[in-house]
């Protein structure tokens, strides 16, 4: 006995599970950034919230783990697509860029949270960083 299933819902499932995928990667990357950034202000290597974050040193360190942060979300990306991996990883740095851009935007003209290259170099890192994530994961499906 077959079911025959329409190729609306299907579709409307595809969609989903691309959606989810690349909603998946964001979220492990802001989860993942978030989670750190609170330990090190516990741990009070970074100033208190809403305090400038001046020290370039502090910045670095910020910018290192949101990148491997960001490769990993490319990957998880990548890997939860339902077909087309590469696109769904092009998607979500698209996505990732705009984001970023707007956050540099607002953290340049409006919160003076630091120096400007910081919140620069997030949105510029963005896209390559998701794109290698897609790369490394697409490497390993083909061993």
């Amino acid at each position: 006995m077959t079911i025959a299933v329409s190729s609306t819902a299907t579709g409307s499932r595809r969609l989903g599970r691309s959606v989810a995928a690349i909603v998946a990667g964001f979220l492990a990357v802001a989860v993942l950034s978030l989670g750190t950034d609170q330990v090190l202000h516990v741990l009070q290597v970074y100033p208190p919230w809403g305090e400038p974050m001046w020290d370039p040193r502090l910045n670095a360190l910020a910018l290192s783990y949101r990148v491997v942060y960001t490769i990993l979300g490319g990957y998880i990306t990548a890997a939860l697509a339902p077909y087309a991996p590469m696109r769904h990883v092009a998607i979500g740095g698209i996505l990732g860029l705009l984001a970023g851009t707007a956050g540099a935007i607002v953290a340049i003209r409006v919160a003076d949270l630091g120096p400007n290259w910081y919140p620069i170099a997030l949105a510029l890192t963005g896209f390559p960083c998701v794109w290698l994530g897609g790369l490394i994961h697409e490497a390993r499906r083909a061993q």
